[in-house]
């Protein structure tokens, strides 16, 4: 059965593995989710991932990071962009999160970078997520 939004099944994955309290998530891979998992260990959010063989095709491992008193270091995800809706926003009008202290991930024509990359570049796309 094929997924209508897996970049929201990602999140959900997420999300709900910080509130059971897991030490990491598998979820099926593909190129996009290793490169949000990627900009997530670059910004700091998680630990680490890796992908590894699967009954069928690659799993996605995501290990979760948390702070000395074990809270999440992810307060909040959002989807931006969806299937029946896609936002897209040139480099002047990337919007920032939480005041600049979220991450808005962004998907270019020079692939998958946080909005501060985006704007060095002078490259806008479609804004896929926040991430607090």
């Amino acid at each position: 059965m094929s997924m209508t939004d897996p970049i929201a099944d990602f999140l959900t994955r997420l999300r709900n593995g910080l509130r059971a309290d897991h030490e990491a998530v598998v979820m099926p891979a593909s190129k996009f989710k290793t490169e949000l998992a990627r900009i997530l260990q670059e910004q700091g959010y998680i630990d680490g991932y890796a992908t590894e063989p699967a009954r069928v095709g690659q799993a996605l491992r995501v290990t979760l990071k948390y702070t000395e008193g074990r809270q999440p270091v992810i307060s909040g995800m959002s989807r931006v962009s969806k299937p029946g809706r896609r936002t897209y926003v040139g480099h002047g009008e990337i919007p920032k999160v939480q005041g600049g202290m979220g991450t808005t991930i962004v998907s270019t024509s020079k692939g998958v970078m946080t909005g501060h990359e985006a704007k060095r570049q002078g490259v806008g796309g479609e804004v896929v997520a926040y991430v607090w």
